[in-house]
Protein backbone atom coordinates (compact mmCIF):
# COMPACT_ATOMS: atom_id res chain seq x y z
CA UNK A 1 0.00 0.00 0.00
CA UNK A 2 1.18 3.51 -0.86
CA UNK A 3 1.59 5.74 2.19
CA UNK A 4 2.39 9.44 1.94
CA UNK A 5 4.40 10.90 4.82
CA UNK A 6 3.76 14.64 4.96
CA UNK A 7 7.12 16.40 4.81
CA UNK A 8 7.44 19.35 7.18
CA UNK A 9 11.12 18.97 7.92
CA UNK A 10 10.94 16.67 10.95
CA UNK A 11 14.11 14.75 11.70
CA UNK A 12 12.54 11.32 12.06
CA UNK A 13 10.87 10.96 8.64
CA UNK A 14 13.44 8.50 7.28
CA UNK A 15 13.18 6.21 10.30
CA UNK A 16 9.38 6.32 10.09
CA UNK A 17 9.57 5.40 6.41
CA UNK A 18 11.93 2.52 7.15
CA UNK A 19 9.49 1.21 9.77
CA UNK A 20 6.60 1.54 7.29
CA UNK A 21 8.56 -0.47 4.71
CA UNK A 22 9.10 -3.22 7.30
CA UNK A 23 5.35 -3.15 7.96
CA UNK A 24 4.64 -3.79 4.27
CA UNK A 25 3.92 -0.27 3.00
CA UNK A 26 5.40 1.74 0.14
CA UNK A 27 6.04 5.13 1.76
CA UNK A 28 6.97 8.36 0.04
CA UNK A 29 7.88 11.63 1.74
CA UNK A 30 6.05 14.48 0.01
CA UNK A 31 5.14 18.16 0.13
CA UNK A 32 2.74 17.72 -2.80
CA UNK A 33 -0.79 18.62 -1.71
CA UNK A 34 -2.44 16.34 -4.27
CA UNK A 35 -0.38 13.34 -3.19
CA UNK A 36 -1.14 14.03 0.46
CA UNK A 37 -4.87 14.43 -0.23
CA UNK A 38 -5.23 11.34 -2.41
CA UNK A 39 -3.02 8.72 -0.72
CA UNK A 40 -4.71 5.65 0.81
CA UNK A 41 -2.98 6.59 4.09
CA UNK A 42 -1.32 9.86 5.08
CA UNK A 43 1.09 9.99 8.01
CA UNK A 44 2.04 13.11 9.97
CA UNK A 45 5.20 12.00 11.74
CA UNK A 46 7.19 14.43 13.77
CA UNK A 47 9.48 15.44 16.55
CA UNK A 48 10.19 18.87 17.98
CA UNK A 49 8.06 21.97 18.41
CA UNK A 50 4.37 22.20 17.47
CA UNK A 51 4.65 25.80 16.26
CA UNK A 52 7.53 25.12 13.86
CA UNK A 53 5.93 21.85 12.76
CA UNK A 54 2.67 23.64 11.97
CA UNK A 55 4.59 26.21 9.87
CA UNK A 56 6.35 23.44 7.98
CA UNK A 57 3.05 21.64 7.42
CA UNK A 58 1.33 24.74 6.00
CA UNK A 59 1.74 23.76 2.29
CA UNK A 60 -0.27 20.55 2.84
CA UNK A 61 -2.53 21.61 5.73
CA UNK A 62 -5.45 22.24 3.36
CA UNK A 63 -4.97 18.83 1.75
CA UNK A 64 -4.98 17.16 5.17
CA UNK A 65 -8.23 18.92 6.09
CA UNK A 66 -9.75 17.93 2.74
CA UNK A 67 -8.80 14.25 3.18
CA UNK A 68 -10.29 14.30 6.67
CA UNK A 69 -13.54 15.72 5.27
CA UNK A 70 -13.52 12.95 2.67
CA UNK A 71 -12.98 10.26 5.33
CA UNK A 72 -9.53 9.24 4.11
CA UNK A 73 -7.33 7.74 6.86
CA UNK A 74 -4.68 9.91 8.52
CA UNK A 75 -2.26 8.81 11.24
CA UNK A 76 -0.42 11.30 13.45
CA UNK A 77 2.72 10.24 15.33
CA UNK A 78 3.98 12.15 18.41
CA UNK A 79 3.92 15.85 17.41
CA UNK A 80 1.91 14.66 14.41
CA UNK A 81 -0.85 13.51 16.78
CA UNK A 82 -0.76 16.87 18.57
CA UNK A 83 -1.18 18.61 15.20
CA UNK A 84 -4.55 16.89 14.74
CA UNK A 85 -5.85 19.02 17.62
CA UNK A 86 -6.34 22.76 18.22
CA UNK A 87 -4.13 25.21 20.13
CA UNK A 88 -0.97 24.17 21.98
CA UNK A 89 0.61 25.63 25.09
CA UNK A 90 3.89 25.15 23.24
CA UNK A 91 2.78 27.85 20.81
CA UNK A 92 0.90 27.81 17.55
CA UNK A 93 -2.18 25.93 16.44
CA UNK A 94 -2.79 22.52 14.98
CA UNK A 95 -5.10 21.48 12.18
CA UNK A 96 -8.20 21.52 14.39
CA UNK A 97 -9.41 18.17 13.06
CA UNK A 98 -10.05 17.00 16.63
CA UNK A 99 -11.28 19.23 19.44
CA UNK A 100 -9.18 20.01 22.48
CA UNK A 101 -5.91 21.66 23.49
CA UNK A 102 -2.35 20.40 23.78
CA UNK A 103 -0.92 21.13 27.24
CA UNK A 104 2.46 20.80 28.92
CA UNK A 105 2.83 17.53 30.81
CA UNK A 106 2.33 18.21 34.51
CA UNK A 107 4.71 15.74 36.09
CA UNK A 108 7.82 15.87 38.24
CA UNK A 109 9.89 14.52 35.35
CA UNK A 110 9.50 16.29 32.01
CA UNK A 111 9.95 15.27 29.28
CA UNK A 112 8.18 11.94 29.47
CA UNK A 113 11.06 9.98 27.96
CA UNK A 114 11.53 6.25 27.51
CA UNK A 115 9.50 3.06 27.66
CA UNK A 116 6.06 2.94 29.25
CA UNK A 117 3.08 0.57 29.18
CA UNK A 118 -0.10 1.27 27.22
CA UNK A 119 -3.47 0.80 28.88
CA UNK A 120 -6.30 0.53 26.35
CA UNK A 121 -9.47 2.34 27.38
CA UNK A 122 -11.69 1.00 24.61
CA UNK A 123 -11.38 -1.29 21.59
CA UNK A 124 -8.96 0.06 19.01
CA UNK A 125 -8.19 -1.02 15.46
CA UNK A 126 -4.82 0.70 15.68
CA UNK A 127 -3.77 -0.86 19.00
CA UNK A 128 -5.36 -4.29 18.58
CA UNK A 129 -3.36 -6.82 20.60
CA UNK A 130 -1.28 -4.15 22.37
CA UNK A 131 -2.95 -3.65 25.75
CA UNK A 132 -0.11 -3.53 28.27
CA UNK A 133 2.59 -3.32 25.59
CA UNK A 134 5.68 -1.22 26.27
CA UNK A 135 6.25 1.56 23.73
CA UNK A 136 8.71 4.45 23.50
CA UNK A 137 7.72 8.02 24.40
CA UNK A 138 9.61 11.32 24.02
CA UNK A 139 7.38 14.33 24.68
CA UNK A 140 6.75 17.29 26.99
CA UNK A 141 3.22 18.09 25.80
CA UNK A 142 0.09 15.94 25.61
CA UNK A 143 -3.37 16.23 24.08
CA UNK A 144 -6.45 16.78 26.21
CA UNK A 145 -9.32 15.77 23.91
CA UNK A 146 -12.65 17.55 24.34
CA UNK A 147 -14.45 14.48 22.98
CA UNK A 148 -14.25 10.76 23.77
CA UNK A 149 -11.60 9.94 21.16
CA UNK A 150 -8.91 8.51 23.46
CA UNK A 151 -8.27 4.78 23.05
CA UNK A 152 -5.20 4.34 25.27
CA UNK A 153 -3.57 5.96 28.27
CA UNK A 154 -0.20 5.92 29.97
CA UNK A 155 0.81 6.84 33.51
CA UNK A 156 3.47 9.51 33.98
CA UNK A 157 2.87 11.77 36.96
CA UNK A 158 -0.82 11.28 36.20
CA UNK A 159 -2.79 9.88 33.30
CA UNK A 160 -1.87 11.00 29.78
CA UNK A 161 -3.67 10.20 26.52
CA UNK A 162 -1.40 7.88 24.54
CA UNK A 163 -3.54 7.28 21.45
CA UNK A 164 -6.72 8.56 19.79
CA UNK A 165 -9.10 7.32 17.11
CA UNK A 166 -12.06 9.12 15.58
CA UNK A 167 -13.44 7.98 12.24
CA UNK A 168 -10.65 8.30 9.68
CA UNK A 169 -8.30 10.03 12.12
CA UNK A 170 -5.88 8.29 14.47
CA UNK A 171 -2.85 9.30 16.45
CA UNK A 172 -0.26 7.91 18.83
CA UNK A 173 1.81 9.99 21.24
CA UNK A 174 4.60 7.41 21.28
CA UNK A 175 7.05 6.55 18.49
CA UNK A 176 6.17 3.28 16.70
CA UNK A 177 9.45 3.46 14.75
CA UNK A 178 11.35 3.24 18.06
CA UNK A 179 9.05 0.77 19.82
CA UNK A 180 10.30 -2.58 18.55
CA UNK A 181 7.78 -5.35 17.88
CA UNK A 182 4.93 -3.40 19.49
CA UNK A 183 5.59 -0.41 17.23
CA UNK A 184 5.76 -2.64 14.17
CA UNK A 185 2.35 -4.04 15.06
CA UNK A 186 0.91 -0.52 15.37
CA UNK A 187 2.04 0.27 11.82
CA UNK A 188 0.79 -3.07 10.48
CA UNK A 189 -2.55 -2.39 12.17
CA UNK A 190 -2.59 1.11 10.65
CA UNK A 191 -2.12 -0.29 7.16
CA UNK A 192 -4.98 -2.79 7.70
CA UNK A 193 -7.15 -0.04 9.23
CA UNK A 194 -6.58 2.31 6.30
CA UNK A 195 -7.31 -0.41 3.74
CA UNK A 196 -10.59 -1.33 5.45
CA UNK A 197 -9.38 -4.89 6.07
Amino acid sequence: MRVVVADYGAGNLRSVCAALVRAGAEPVISTDATAVREAPLAVIAGVGNVESAARGLAPVAGALRERAALGRPTLGICVGMQLLFEDSEEGGSGLGLLRGPVRRVRARRVPHMGWNALALTRPSALLDGLDGADVYFAHSYAVEPADAVGVAEVEHGGTLVAAVESGSLAGVQFHPERSGAAGARVLENAIRWSSGA
